[in-house]
Order: structure tokens, then sequence, then C-alpha cells
């Protein structure tokens, strides 16, 4: 086992806002992009379980976007897993951390747990708020004093306000502000980042989604005093803890590496990165394929990890893979470990939207209105990751519905009704969560796919 490196220097700087639709992910995705293109080092990290946002940080910082979110790994693994992201593969020089909604906007019901705010107040990491001025001028200092105030367990130590309608217009605004005013974004509908039902749209799946980074970050550039963001992230204390290791929470067997074939592409990029460093360190070999494109699967595949994305928006293509589907289908039937989240499931139902899928689920998906939750399961039975009766945090966030929404072995029981499809060596359902978190999850399906090898 590899000795934890000791806490450590990370200027860095949480980018908040007053709610969702203020330019957050511009905002901090430009400023990634920008203090690289000064030949730093950047890591980029988001609070809250979303997949979307990372992949644009990834674009910008040139490494794995990550993410921090108390519910799914715990408040303790928040501080370990931000050093863990500016460490691997270099160490960086500076981090940005993007927020989630509003500032103080957290699980329902938590009093904020989760939320931008808890996270920066556990990173101990001084924010910088994002505001829209577009629609108000002095209240806008009524906004931020507020918000700056509110708790003084959280720094916000700076100002950027974006979509402002003239000169006249941002000076007084900034006239209203009691804080510093790092930069100032005019109106500029370019740069705009296209939505869908469920947030942006994937990286994978815009072709120009590195020129709009790159235009983000020059944006940024002349709009926002880089010096001034840099100050405040170098003021920022030592980290208070070492950083995750993913070759302390799991133990490696001895002899052969068994491939573990992880669905990627356009429509499932839906993963954390810390789960495929979680079973390299278990003694796995990941590799990833493109359902959309490729017609086999991985040589010597002994473990299947079909996460989440967007299956709904590339079904006519998914279901014209024959080949594949045929062996996606066989792997699952001759009791290769499977594990299928969301757009996995909904990949290994009979059909979806009335397209034929795998049909290694004995199940119809289709288009419904959005489930979106936070829950903590209950493990329904003993299966593949799962003992009968463990919790696990998690979330749900999907505009489908699967029916029937359970099989003969359910693998979670959610808001108390029973719900996925398991068995000893099939663990697929809704809920994703995240390894990091329950590294035992990790632990069982490499034991399973070293088994299977």
């Amino acid at each position: 086992m590899n000795a934890l490196p000791l806490p450590r220097s990370l200027p860095r700087i949480v980018v908040a806002a007053p709610g969702t639709g203020q330019g957050k992910t511009t905002v901090a995705t430009g400023l990634m992009a920008a203090l690289r293109a000064r030949g730093l080092v950047v890591s980029g990290h988001k609070v809250g379980p979303d997949y979307i946002d990372p992949g644009y940080h990834a674009l910008a910082c040139g490494r794995p976007g990550r993410n921090l979110d108390p519910h799914l790994v715990g408040e303790h693994r928040v501080v370990p897993l931000l050093a863990h992201g500016a460490t691997v593969p270099t160490s960086a020089d500076v981090a940005v951390v993007e927020g989630v909604m509003g500032l103080y906007d957290g699980r329902v019901g938590s009093a904020g747990f989760s939320s931008t705010a808890h996270v920066a107040a556990l990173t101990r990491s001084p924010i910088v708020l994002v505001v829209d001025i577009s629609r108000s001028s002095r209240t806008v200092g009524a906004v931020v004093h507020g918000l700056a105030t509110y708790d003084p367990s959280v720094e916000v130590a700076g100002v950027i306000l974006n979509q402002a309608g003239s000169p006249r217009h941002a000076a007084e605004v900034a006239s209203s502000v009691r804080l510093p005013v790092l930069g100032t974004i005019p109106r500029d509908k370019t740069l705009a980042t296209p939505s869908r039902h469920l947030g942006l749209v994937t990286v994978a799946e815009r072709d120009e989604s590195a020129a709009l980074v790159a235009a983000l970050g020059a944006r940024i550039t002349e709009t926002v005093d880089l010096d001034a963001v840099l100050a405040v992230a170098g003021a920022a204390p030592d980290l208070d803890a070492p950083a995750w290791d993913p070759t302390a929470e799991v133990t490696t067997p001895s002899g052969r590496r068994p491939v573990v074939a992880v669905a990627a592409g356009r429509a499932f990029t839906f993963r954390y990165a810390e789960t495929a460093e979680l079973l390299t360190a278990a003694g796995c070999d990941v590799v990833t394929f493109d359902p959309l494109l490729d017609d086999t699967l991985p040589h010597g595949t002994a473990g299947l990890v079909l996460g989440g994305g967007f299956p709904e928006e590339h079904a006519a293509a998914l279901s014209a893979n024959t080949a594949l589907l045929g062996a996606v289908r066989d792997a699952v039937a001759s009791g290769t470990p499977t594990v299928a989240e969301c757009g996995g499931l909904l990949y290994l139902c009979r059909t979806l939207d009335g397209t034929p899928m795998v049909g290694a689920i004995d199940a119809e998906a289709r288009m419904v209105g959005l489930t979106l939750r936070y829950p903590t399961a209950t493990a329904a039975a003993d299966g593949l990751l799962t003992r009968a009766g463990e919790q696990v945090a998690g979330h749900e966030f999907h505009h489908t519905t699967v029916e029937p929404v359970t099989g003969l072995d359910p693998t979670w029981v959610v808001d108390g009704q029973p719900v996925g499809f398991g068995s000893a060596t099939l663990h697929a359902s809704y809920l994703h969560t995240h390894w990091a978190g329950h590294p035992h999850l990790a632990q069982r399906f490499a034991d399973a796919v070293h088994a299977r090898a």
C-alpha cells in the first residue's frame, strides 16, 4: 500500500451563484481554460452528482473532471477527494470548484447539506460569486451582501458580474457591491451552452465543444482579472486531510488482471473517474468500448459496467448494432458480472420507447416525466454488489421509467418501494452511486470479476 500524501497547499476557489442560470458553468469552465492557457496546471471539480459539467472541465483542464458531493461520499471524504483530484495525474497549481444551484441550496429537508456553501466550508475554500445582472442594477449589491453574510462559516471573497448590458450598467452595479469585483462579462449569446431535458448537452455529443471551451477561456481572459482571482485562490489555507488513495480502499488479488469493459462514447458518458481507479487498484484492467460503434466486447471481458448517459437520444443507432446487442446479451446470460446504472439499465431492457435493445432484462423502458431524487437506498437482498439491509447514498435523475420496475430479485428499496433487477451476477437500477463513498461495492464487483476470469 502506498503512503498517503501529506496535507498540502492548494490554491483554490469555489465558483458559486445566487441561483441556477447565472453563468456558473460558463465562468468556471472559462476560468479553468484561461488559467491553463497561462501555463498553470488546473484541477477542475464540480459540487454535487452532476456528470455533464465535469466533461467540460476535463476539456478545459486536460485532466479528469471530479465531483465533490458529501451526500454521495460522506463529509470526511470531500477534502481527500479534492486533494486526490489535484494530485492525479500531476500536482495542480490551482483548483477551480464549480458550485451547484444557488450557494445555499442543498438536499431538500437537510438544511443545506451537500450545497455549494457546505462544500466550500468543508474545504475551507474562498468563494467567487457569479451574478447575472441583466435584469437589475443596485439591487445586486443587496443580494451579494446577503449571500456573503448569511453564513459566517463561508467566505465570499469576490464577485464576477455577468451579462452586463453596457459599461454604464456595469459601473452602477459595481458601485453597489461591497466586495471586490473581479470581472465584468458583457452579454454574449454565442457562448451559451445548449441544454436538453437532463441539463447541458454532453461534451461527447458536441463536435464544437473544444472550440467553445477555448472561446470561454479567451472571453474570461479579456473580462476577468485573473491575477486577482489567483490572489483569492492563493489565500486559501492548506488542506487539512491527506489525499484519497484508491489502493488503500480495496485489495488486489495476485495473478492475472481480468478485463472490465466500461461503456463509453456519445451514448454513455456518465461515470466517475474514481470508479476506474478503484477497479484498477483492485487488480482489473479497465477498457472502454462504444456501444454505438463497436460490434464486439473488448477481448477477454470478464466484467461489464454500463453507466448512465443518453441512450434515448441514440436508441436507433444502438438498436442497429445488433452484433454488440447479442454480445452483451450473451455476456449477461452467461454470468458475466454486470453493473448497469440508469442509462445502462435502459440499454439492457427489451425495448426503449419501442426500439429493441439488448433484452437481458425482461422489462420495457419508455419516456415519461422527470424523476429527481437524492435518496439513501437500502439493499433489498444479497447480490452482486450488496448485502441485504446495507444502506448506500445515491441519486436519480431521469425522464424514463421501466415496466415492471423490478424483477424477482430487486436491488434496492428506495422511498419504501423495491426497485431494480438483481442476481448474483447482475446489478441494474436507476440509482447512481459513487464508489469512492462505498468502496466495498467496487471490491465486491472486482472479486466477482476475478472469480469469473
